[in-house]
């Protein structure tokens, strides 16, 4: 983490080809996904502004696999227990309301394990846990459980 006075913090690292990949998060709360030069590790070859979902969308991406992937290997021994991401999409009646208002371990029998956002993850969030677009949920349960989680986000 390098601070830039003025204008915000740097977060970045090196790639093994040399070059460093990062992102600025500005003062203002504007994110911007940086690239370095090839030839000039410090010098910035390409600067993308993202927008707070399109960021969170990016951090999702790279991150989730990779947590669902550890979970999958965990349960990989319990006959019938499965991971899944289910998403809270931007028209979601859930946008803005708490975990437990989708009463989801009742409805389902399915739990969440974790909320990825904007790059964080939220472990073991509580029912008080309020839920926001461009969420990814990870959830354990039944195949049928699951399905009907996704339905249930999708559906109210």
């Amino acid at each position: 983490m390098t601070p830039l006075p003025g204008i915000g913090v740097r977060k970045d690292f090196e790639l093994a080809a040399g070059r460093r990949i990062g992102v600025i998060t500005h003062r203002d709360g504007r994110t911007d996904l940086i690239v370095s030069k090839a030839d000039d590790p410090d010098a910035c070859a390409a600067s993308v502004p993202l927008t707070t979902e399109e960021a969170a969308v990016l951090s999702n991406l790279l991150g989730a696999p990779q947590l669902v992937a550890q979970l999958e290997e965990e349960h990989r021994d319990l006959p019938g227990i499965r991971t899944k991401q289910l998403y809270i999409k931007e028209d979601s009646r859930f946008d803005g309301r708490s975990l437990g208002d989708t009463a989801m371990r009742t409805r389902t029998g399915v739990s969440i394990v974790a909320v990825m956002r904007a790059g964080q993850v939220y472990p073991s969030p509580k029912p008080d846990f309020l839920l926001t677009s461009g969420d990814l949920l990870v959830a354990v349960g039944t195949t049928d459980g699951l399905d009907a989680s996704a339905k249930l986000l999708a559906n109210g």
